[in-house]
C-alpha cells in the first residue's frame, strides 16, 4: 500500500506475506536476517526491553524478519520500523484488522502506564511517532531517579572574578582599553548541557502538540519537567538542529544509564517529522519494536499475576530468584560454584511456578525445553502447582494438562481471552478488564485444595 510516498507493508507477528514490490524487497533485506542487537547497536531502532536479553531469553539473538526469496516471515518482534522508503509494521495476531491493533496498544498501556483514550487514531494509524510522547514520561522519571545529568561543560565569562584560562583574543576585542574585566574560559560541571537541552527541546515539542496533556499526566511527571526547564535557562528554540546534532553519539555513562534510552526517544520524537516519510538522507533504519514476549510478560504481571500475589523475578537486576543448589557453608569449597545457580522463573510464589508464554499453544501443546523448564522449577521450589499463561483468542480456558509422577503437582495451561469484536478502543479495553478479573478467579481457584 502506498501512502505519502511511502509503501507500507502490514503483516501480522508468526505470519508469512509474498512482497512483490522489488524496491521494498531491497529495503526489507537491509534489516531481515540481523539480530536485534545489532539493530539496536548500530540503528536508530528503539527496542523494547531496552535492556536486552532481559530475563535471559535471548531477546537480542532474534530476527525483527526473515527474507527468503521474495517471502516475508515475521517472529516475536512486533512494532514499526522503516527503512529508505519502506515502512514494515507488525501487528499483533489478535488484531482486528491490519490497522486496528487494539491488542498492542492495550499492552502498551498497561505496561508504560499511559493513558491511551485520548490519542486520536492512536491504533487505526501506523504513525508511531506520533505515540513515542506517551512513552515519553516513563523514560523521563527513571532517568531522573538517578538525579539530574550533569556533565563538565566550557563556559565563557568576562568579569573580573577570574577562575579559568584568560582568552586572549577575547580580552582584546572586549575589554581594551581596561574596563575591570578579564575574559576567560572554564571548565565546569553543569546541569544545563547538551542531554539536558535536549531533553528541554523534546518537553518544548511536546508542549506545542495536541499531546501536551502528557507532560502533566502525574504529580512526578510535573516535578520531573520543571526540574529540567529550571536546569536549562539557556533554552532557545532556534538551537534544536544543533542541539540534535550534539546528541548523535549515543549516551556513555557509568552511573547515569537511564538517560541513554531516554536519549534516543527524544532524539525520535524531535526527528520525526523528518524520517517517517523516509525524506531523510541521514536516517535509512529507524522505528520502534517491542519483543512480543517481553511485552505479554510485563502486562500480566501489570493487570494480573501482581493481584494474586506472585513475585515477577528480574534477571537483570539479580531480584527474586531461585537457588537449583542448596548454599554450602564455605562457597569456596563448592564444585564449579553450583553455590551461583540461580534461575529466574517469569512468577513465583509459595507452591506455585507460572510461565508467560507469548507462542501460540494449539492443542494445549508445549514445546519440550518449557515444560522441562517448569518442572525443574516445581521440584526445587516443592511447588504442587504449575503451568503457563497464553493468549488465546477464543476464550478464556484452563485447562489440566495432567498430574506428575514422582512427587506429584499438576500442571495447567491458563488461556487468557483476547476480545476480537470491539467497535473501539474503550469497548475493547472495558471488556480485557472483565477477562483480566476472571482469570483472576480462575488462578485462585487452582491454589484452593482438592480442585
Amino acid at each position: 500500500m502506498m501512502e505519502n510516498n511511502l509503501e507500507i507493508i502490514r503483516i501480522a507477528d508468526y505470519a508469512t506475506k509474498n512482497i512483490e514490490n522489488e524496491s521494498s524487497l531491497s529495503d526489507l533485506q537491509q534489516i531481515a536476517n540481523r539480530t536485534i542487537k545489532d539493530l539496536h547497536d548500530k540503528e536508530n531502532v528503539l527496542i523494547f526491553p531496552y535492556v536486552l536479553n532481559h530475563h535471559k531469553d535471548d531477546i537480542d539473538k532474534e530476527f525483527i524478519c526473515n527474507v527468503e526469496n521474495s517471502k516475508l516471515c515475521t517472529k516475536d518482534i512486533m512494532g514499526f520500523v522503516g527503512v529508505n522508503n519502506t515502512l514494515l509494521s507488525i501487528h499483533t495476531r489478535f488484531a482486528k484488522d491490519d490497522k486496528e491493533d487494539f491488542f498492542m496498544h492495550y499492552m502498551l498501556e498497561k505496561v508504560f502506564k499511559i493513558n491511551l483514550f485520548n490519542l486520536k487514531h492512536s491504533t487505526s494509524d501506523d504513525n508511531v511517532f506520533d505515540f513515542l510522547p506517551f512513552l515519553f514520561p516513563h523514560f523521563l522519571k527513571k532517568a531522573l531517579g538517578q538525579g539530574l545529568f550533569k556533565q563538565y561543560v566550557h563556559h565563557k565569562y568576562n568579569d573580573a572574578n577570574v577562575r579559568g584560562t584568560i582568552d586572549v583574543q577575547r580580552h582584546i576585542k572586549y575589554n581594551i582599553p581596561f574596563n575591570g574585566k578579564i575574559a576567560y574560559n572554564v571548565k565546569e560541571y553543569s546541569y544545563d548541557n547538551a542531554i539536558t537541552q535536549l531533553i528541554r527541546h523534546t518537553i518544548e515539542y511536546i508542549r506545542s502538540t495536541n499531546m501536551s496533556a502528557v507532560l502533566k499526566c502525574d504529580p512526578e511527571t510535573i516535578s520531573c519537567v520543571s526540574q529540567i526547564c529550571s536546569a536549562t535557562p539557556s533554552y532557545n528554540t532556534q538551537n534544536r538542529s544543533k542541539v540534535i546534532s550534539m546528541n548523535l553519539k549515543p549516551l556513555a555513562h557509568p552511573y547515569f544509564t537511564e538517560y541513554k534510552p531516554l536519549q534516543k526517544l527524544c532524539l525520535q520524537i524531535l526527528k520525526h517529522k523528518k524520517i517517517k516519510y523516509g525524506n531523510s538522507n541521514n536516517e535509512k533504519i529507524y522505528g520502534v519494536l517491542f519483543s512480543g514476549s517481553w511485552l505479554w510478560e510485563e502486562y500480566l504481571f501489570e493487570t494480573i499475576i501482581k493481584d494474586c500475589e506472585f513475585k515477577h523475578p528480574q534477571n537483570k537486576a539479580g531480584k527474586g530468584g531461585i537457588y537449583l543448589f542448596e548454599q554450602p557453608e564455605d562457597e569456596n569449597k563448592s564444585i564449579c560454584n553450583l553455590s551461583r545457580c540461580k534461575r529466574y522463573p517469569d512468577y513465583i510464589k509459595e507452591n506455585f511456578i507460572l510461565d508467560a508464554k507469548y507462542k501460540k499453544l494449539n492443542d494445549n501443546k508445549i514445546d519440550r525445553n518449557d515444560m522441562h523448564q517448569v518442572i525443574s522449577y516445581m521440584y526445587v521450589e516443592k511447588a504442587n502447582i504449575g503451568g503457563f499463561i497464553y493468549p488465546n483468542p477464543d476464550n478464556n480456558q484452563c485447562a489440566k494438562l495432567g498430574q506428575l509422577r514422582g512427587y506429584g503437582g499438576y500442571i495447567y495451561n491458563i488461556g487468557v481471552k483476547i476480545h476480537q469484536n470491539a467497535k473501539d478502543y474503550n469497548e475493547f479495553s472495558s471488556e480485557m478488564k472483565q477477562i483480566e478479573k476472571h482469570v483472576i478467579e480462575e488462578i485462585t481457584k487452582l491454589e484452593t485444595p482438592n480442585n
